[in-house]
Formats: structure tokens, C-alpha cells, sequence
């Protein structure tokens, strides 16, 4: 009850949460939006996940919406947020509960993980948080604050079936949704990582971390491995007002969206996608979940008619480099350090004299 009070007075304010207040007046969650922002902050922050939640919302304000959406459109808007598996599985989840479901999201954890892209974490936040249901609710903020209530020195990963124990032990059959809310709140505003606010924790008298004063040096983590370096090309073209592009492989890094062609990451480079003075722009280091990459950009400008092997050209007036990955979002900017920007439609032949003169 401490850690309730303590939420019913300083819980945060963030759009796709029923304030406690609300929800002790019978105001239910949304399960669609409960379930669009766990899938948003997967791996990414409240801060960052925020302009993305409302610009969804906005756009696609409901699962029906969402399955209708148009493949491409829901990868553009997703573009920057990372993770791009997460927007293919948001639209497969999003078509199943509406073919299956009836456009109704299934109401315990165990019908939500039948459902593509939702894992334990998701399951359980939906379940506690849209439908109160007494589910354990652990991710990487839990974990942090059982580590230092039970004094948990087992270093994670390996701790990671003990601290749910704990976290499940102290979830109640009253308000688990507020109470799972509330512990990820303690975690992100109180219990944090460096410097821990203990003296206004609701729990500092029960913290047995705190009463060794150990708090700081939990939760043990094993050190991590050396992330490996991968190489590869990528080619940027412009065409006049326009640019090459490509969709990537539906499976696979940043599966199903736009980009320019590219060599596969293993440094054995590739041929060009069309025949052009190249010229090099330099290279972007990128980093993915278990591997670093530098990326060789070679960038070109073509005369009109010129046919791709691979891709093909879109108008500068159907572009928009933020529809890009970040990745590719980094591969523009140099490419277009090194060619200029891409023309306007009408201003290539202008352009084109005006090379020819500086010549």
C-alpha cells in the first residue's frame, strides 16, 4: 500500500496512461494504446517514444485503422524509432486481432502472447494495466528495484528468474496495474541506475540493499562482450529531382524499409547498382544490438534515362529523408555533402549548364 500512495500522489503524466485518480473511478485503459506504447518502448525512451505515440494516434487511432493502414506508411512513420521488426509485427498483430478477435484485444496474458510481437513483458503490461489482471509485470526498471529491495548480488542475466519471483510476490490481486505502473515509475524517477533518490523512496525502510548500503552497486551485471565490426557499401544516387531507392527484405536489419542499395555487411562489397562516376562521401558507423557497422558511402549523379539494375528512382516530391532509418538517414547527409542537394523538378537542366560552365 506504501508504494500505492506514493503513486496515487507522484505518478507520471505520459498520454497513454489512465491517471490513478481515473482509474480508481472505473476508467479503463485503452488495451490498443496500452499496447502500442509497451511495443514503442521496447528498447527506446519515454522521451523519445512520446512524438511517435501521438503522431500513430493521431493517424491510426485505432486497431481497425492500424490493420488497414498501408504497409509502407506504417515503416515510414516508424522510421527513426529503431527496431524494425516491432512496426512489422505491430501490423501483424494489429490484422490478427481484427481477423481473429473481432478487433477486441484478448483479455488474459495467456491469449496476448498467441499474438505476433507480444512476449511475457508485453503480455503481462497489457493484461495488468488494460484489463487488471494480477500479471507480473518485469522489465529492465523492476528488475533494478527487486535487485536492491531483496539485495539480489547474482549478477543479471542470470538473476533474472529470481528478481521476477520477487516482483511476483509483491504483486497485489488489487490495482496490479497501477501497482506494475507504479514500480516502473519508482525505477525511472527514484530507484535509477547512478545516485538512487533513496531518502524519498516509499520502500526505503523495507530495502535491504539500502540497510547494507549496497544500493548503488546493484543490480550486478557480467561484463559484456566486445561487440564485432561489420563493413559494407551503400550507393546513393540523385537523378535529377530524384533519388534511387530500394525496399529492403522483409525479413532481416531494417526489414521491409526504404534505403538506398547497398553490398551485404560482410566487407565483401558488391557490384553498383548502375554504372556512374562514383565518388566516395565517406563512411557512418552505426551500432545494432550485437554488432557495430561502418558503411562506405559512394555517391553519384546520373544523367536522365539512366535504368538501375536494382531499385528504382522516386521524386523528390515523394521523399522524405526522416522516412528513412537512421542508418540510411546518415548515408543521405554525407551523399548529399558530397552532390549537393537534390534538385527541384524543372531546375535540372539550369543545374546541369551550370556543371558545364564550371567545367
Amino acid at each position: 500500500m506504501l508504494l500505492l500512495a506514493w503513486y496515487d500522489a507522484h505518478a507520471r503524466v505520459l498520454p497513454w496512461r489512465v491517471p490513478p485518480a481515473a482509474g480508481k473511478a472505473g476508467v479503463r485503459a485503452d488495451p490498443y494504446r496500452v499496447w502500442l506504447s509497451e511495443v514503442m518502448l521496447q528498447q527506446t525512451t519515454v522521451a523519445a517514444v512520446q512524438g511517435y505515440y501521438h503522431r500513430f494516434t493521431a493517424r491510426w487511432p485505432d486497431v481497425a485503422a492500424l490493420a488497414g493502414a498501408a504497409d509502407a506508411e506504417v515503416m515510414a512513420e516508424w522510421a527513426g524509432l529503431g527496431y524494425y521488426a516491432r512496426a512489422r509485427n505491430l501490423l501483424a498483430c494489429a490484422r490478427m486481432v481484427m481477423a481473429r478477435h473481432a478487433g477486441r484485444f484478448p483479455a488474459t496474458e495467456t491469449e496476448l502472447r498467441t499474438l505476433p510481437g507480444i512476449g511475457a513483458y508485453t503480455a503481462a503490461a497489457i493484461a495488468a494495466i488494460a484489463f487488471d489482471e494480477r500479471a507480473v509485470v518485469v522489465d529492465g526498471n523492476v528488475e533494478r528495484v527487486m535487485a536492491r529491495m531483496f539485495r539480489v548480488e547474482t549478477p543479471l542475466p542470470a538473476a533474472k528468474a529470481e528478481l521476477g519471483r520477487h516482483a511476483a510476490s509483491l504483486t497485489p490481486a488489487l490495482r496490479p496495474g497501477d501497482h506494475a505502473q507504479a514500480v516502473m515509475d519508482l525505477g525511472a524517477t527514484i530507484c535509477t541506475p547512478r545516485r538512487p533518490a533513496c531518502g524519498i523512496c516509499p520502500w526505503m525502510r523495507l530495502c535491504k540493499a539500502r540497510a547494507a548500503g549496497v544500493q548503488a552497486e546493484l543490480p550486478r551485471k557480467l561484463p559484456k562482450a566486445a561487440k564485432p565490426l561489420r563493413t559494407g557499401t551503400v550507393w546513393v544516387a540523385w537523378c535529377c529531382d530524384a533519388v534511387l531507392l530500394e525496399t529492403r527484405p522483409a525479413r532481416g536489419l531494417l526489414g521491409g524499409m526504404p534505403g538506398f542499395p547497398g553490398s551485404d555487411w560482410d566487407g565483401a562489397g558488391g557490384p553498383a547498382p548502375l554504372a556512374a562516376d562514383w565518388q566516395a562521401a565517406g563512411a557512418v558507423r552505426h551500432t545494432f544490438t550485437h554488432f557495430h557497422l561502418d558503411l562506405r558511402v559512394q555517391a553519384a549523379r546520373v544523367p536522365p534515362g539512366t535504368e538501375p539494375l536494382r531499385g528504382a528512382f522516386v521524386a523528390r516530391a515523394a521523399f522524405s529523408p526522416a522516412h528513412l532509418p537512421t542508418l540510411m538517414r546518415k548515408a543521405h547527409d554525407l551523399a548529399a555533402a558530397t552532390l549537393g542537394p537534390i534538385e527541384r523538378a524543372g531546375e535540372a537542366g539550369v543545374a546541369s549548364r551550370n556543371r558545364e560552365e564550371q567545367r
